[in-house]
């Protein structure tokens, strides 16, 4: 993702800066839509696993990147206590 667009965007809920979910944080974050256990703000399951995301400062949600493009609505927004593993900052 363009370094000068992450610094633009924040969340929409809270305004905190967004930040590159790093390979561990990505790794958690697939183990757990593959076993099942990931739920978006919307209430759907999230099946498909993820090469990108984003995640707030103070690591508590995350945010789908589709194709390049972060998906910043509360329907996608994913609480990150869902992710067993998931690295502290």
């Amino acid at each position: 993702m363009d370094r000068k667009l992450l610094d633009l965007l924040v969340c929409p809920t809270t305004r905190q800066p967004l930040l590159p979910l790093d390979g561990r944080g990505l790794q958690a974050l697939n183990a757990a839509i593959a076993a099942g256990a990931v739920v978006r703000g919307s209430g759907d399951a999230q099946t498909q696993t993820q090469r990108e995301a984003l995640i707030t400062r103070d690591r508590k949600i995350v945010y789908l990147v589709d194709d390049g493009i972060p998906l910043l609505d509360a329907e996608n927004a994913i609480a990150a206590a869902q992710i067993d593993g998931l690295p502290a900052a």
